[in-house]
């Protein structure tokens, strides 16, 4: 799976409400402000031309840019560390600020039905879109790839 489909397992709609959700502070604060202006081809990135450009960037993602998807994924992931740090420690997923160790060997932690676990237990703590994003990309980091 790329990248791009994790991106695909929502809808446009979901996706611009995961865009919405972007802090620009946030992107400073991590140093990525510059590059995701860049990758978005915005002369001004801000919240409003994000959200503007939802459908251009949506289907820039049907068109499996996958360089890009890294992006947006790594924008709208370091603005909800807050979730991710939740969700990690409710796995029992062994981290430091929401960050782990690249080699990390997570199958004693994604058991069966991982996902619908963290689904459930953070329905309507965190938007549900960003809740399925977010256990969709941490299937795709973690898991081993299928040929």
């Amino acid at each position: 799976m790329a990248l791009t489909d994790v991106f695909l397992t929502l809808s446009e709609p979901e996706f611009a409400q995961l865009l919405g959700s972007v802090s620009m502070g946030k992107l400073k604060t991590y140093q990525i402000y510059d590059r995701i202006k860049t990758r978005t081809h915005l002369a001004k990135l801000n919240s409003e031309n994000l959200q503007k450009a939802a459908p251009r960037l949506w289907t820039r993602l049907v068109d499996k840019e996958d360089e890009f998807a890294q992006d947006i994924s790594q924008a709208v992931l370091v603005c909800h560390l807050d979730m991710i740090i939740a969700v990690l420690n409710f796995l029992g997923i062994p981290h430091e600020d929401g960050f782990f160790a690249k080699e990390i060997d997570a199958t004693p932690y994604l058991t069966d039905g991982w996902q619908e676990r963290v689904i459930e237990k953070f329905k309507g703590v965190y938007p549900d879109a960003l809740v399925r994003f977010y256990t969709a990309h941490l299937a795709w980091e973690l898991l081993p790839k299928k040929s």
